[in-house]
């Protein structure tokens, strides 16, 4: 199931990203071939890294390409750093869920009951929002799976 959720988001960033190159290059060609700057790139171009940087950042934490110091877990042994990842999983997954999930939902709600809508675009910020509570639902999910696999027993002989 992992790799499907991987496969569609991995697929969901490249559209965005090629969305944002066109409407990037069509900005500069409008403006600088054209001489009339196109109205709706500026505010379509933030929209799109919203999207990217969000959903990027969910898509990261599931393949664990996030920053991190390994400066503690090197010095734990492998009962240690099976225990220090888990906890590390739970805070994600605690701000995942309250800040991002919660938190998001909390202000699409909010821009959707108060209607309020972009000025060059004229679509409903909701729409842009939702990436927020989408994403920390993502990494709540990756970070789920990831205590999963650590909890798993080890098929390695261990040293007791």
């Amino acid at each position: 199931m992992r790799e499907q959720v991987d496969n569609v988001v991995k697929k969901a960033l490249i559209f965005l990203m090629g969305l944002m190159l066109i409407n990037v290059v069509w900005q500069v060609f409008s403006r600088y071939i054209l001489g009339m700057p196109s109205t709706f790139t500026g505010e379509l171009a933030r929209f799109l890294l919203i999207w990217v940087s969000l959903l990027g950042g969910a898509y990261a934490s599931g393949q664990n390409m996030h920053l991190s110091i390994n400066l503690l877990p090197n010095q734990l042994g492998d009962r240690g750093r099976r225990k220090l990842s888990i906890f590390i999983s739970v805070v994600i997954i605690l701000f995942a869920l309250l800040a991002m999930g919660l938190g998001g939902g909390r202000l699409v709600y909010i821009t959707y009951i108060l209607g309020q809508s972009s000025p060059a675009l004229d679509i409903p910020l909701s729409y842009v929002y939702s990436v927020l509570p989408l994403s920390g639902f993502l990494i709540t999910y990756y970070k789920i799976l990831d205590i999963l696999e650590v909890r798993k027993p080890s098929t390695e002989p261990q040293n007791i």
